[in-house]
């Protein structure tokens, strides 16, 4: 029996036959693993979102960049338009693809280019899996898909662990800014605690921030403290607001005459 990677559409198909007979069965094997891919990935995730309650351990990729972090990111960096991994929700860019999307079977280049910015990752870090035959999940697989959208054009920023001796760890960056303090991520918007023990406190650990930018003529690696990110994320934040404050229209209040039945209104 042929050898494929656990979990793949190859190996789905090969439960009900190895090598298909007909065209006819070929047709019905495609058929059962568009199915299967569709749903594994994306439908597990929809499950969870609507589960009354959950376990912190159930949280998984679905961590979220705290604001002032992504907003220091975006100073330093951006600007950053295009969410390359969300579940909708917690999109941090106006533009953004959702597992439904798979963002490593689109063009971000291409995208970045009517969108006038750059892009911003938080990947997800679960094994691999495919989605209709194409990597929707893998870090390596990650990795080359933006390696060769670099190479097409664009800036692509991510927030990473600082996990130098995985096999995805991106060496051919153009720059790599290590983050002094441990970064603290935030549960998904939509996490129930299902008890006491599930409160979030947050998931913590060694990052950097890794920028892919063929045009990027700065040093290769640099460090940033975490409190200065977060400082200017949250004077960013600040200037957001108060600029939304000043373009906010002066409404007045209309006032309306009461109608009251039988009595009439002067002219």
């Amino acid at each position: 029996m042929k050898q494929y990677e656990s979990g793949s559409c190859s190996e789905s198909c090969d439960i009900y036959s190895s090598e298909p007979e007909s065209a006819e069965e070929a047709a019905e094997c495609e058929e059962i693993l568009e199915t299967i891919a569709v749903s594994e990935y994306c439908s597990k995730l929809a499950e969870l979102r609507e589960r009354p309650n959950h376990l912190l351990k159930e949280v998984g990729d679905q961590w979220r960049t705290p604001d002032a972090l992504f907003w220091g990111i975006n100073a330093m960096f951006g600007p950053l338009v295009l969410d390359l991994f969300t579940d909708g929700d917690n999109s941090k860019c106006p533009a953004f693809y959702t597992a439904e999307d798979n963002a490593l079977t689109q063009d971000w280049s291409a995208r970045l280019v009517d969108l006038h910015g750059a892009a911003f990752g938080n990947p997800p870090y679960s094994r691999a899996q495919q989605h209709e035959g194409q990597y929707i999940t893998g870090m390596v697989h990650i990795m080359a898909h933006t390696m060769a959208m670099r190479e097409r054009g664009g800036r692509y920023v991510f927030l990473i662990k600082a996990a130098t001796s995985e096999t995805w760890w991106p060496e051919q960056a153009d720059h790599i800014a290590f983050i002094r303090g441990r970064v603290g991520f935030d549960v998904p918007k939509w996490f129930v605690p299902a008890d006491e023990k599930q409160v979030p406190t947050g998931a913590f650990f060694a990052g950097a921030v890794v920028i892919f930018d063929k045009t990027w003529s700065g040093p290769a690696m640099s460090y940033v403290s975490r409190a200065q990110l977060e400082s200017m994320g949250e004077a960013f934040i600040a200037q957001i607001r108060r600029e939304a404050e000043r373009l906010l229209p002066h409404i007045q209040p209309q006032i309306i005459p009461e109608n009251i039945p039988g009595r009439e209104v002067a002219a």
